[in-house]
């Protein structure tokens, strides 16, 4: 790990991300955790967005809250209200 102070931070970016072997880098102000540089392996853009969106991971806890309380419904259920065979391929025959 690695801690730069913001207001000695005077390389790209790219300079301090370099290869990753320093990962993860911490940005400080005045000695604060504001920011940090992660590697993110195996993940896409828009993976990592909604990680860290405090709307999305507000609705994924009430709905994880609402089926711990109410349970869930089962593929056939699904399909049944859906109104669709099951195994049947969108835009198929």
């Amino acid at each position: 790990m690695k801690t730069i102070e913001i207001g000695d931070a005077r390389e790209s970016l790219g300079q301090y991300v370099g290869h990753g072997e320093d990962l993860p880098i911490i940005v400080t102000d005045h000695g604060r955790p504001i920011a940090a540089l992660l590697p993110v392996p195996n993940a896409d853009i828009e993976t990592v967005s909604l990680s860290t969106n405090s709307k999305f991971l507000s609705l994924i806890e009430r709905s994880r809250e609402r089926h711990e309380r109410e349970g869930g419904i089962s593929s056939v259920e699904m399909r049944r209200r859906l109104d669709t065979a099951p195994n049947r391929v969108a835009g198929g025959s």
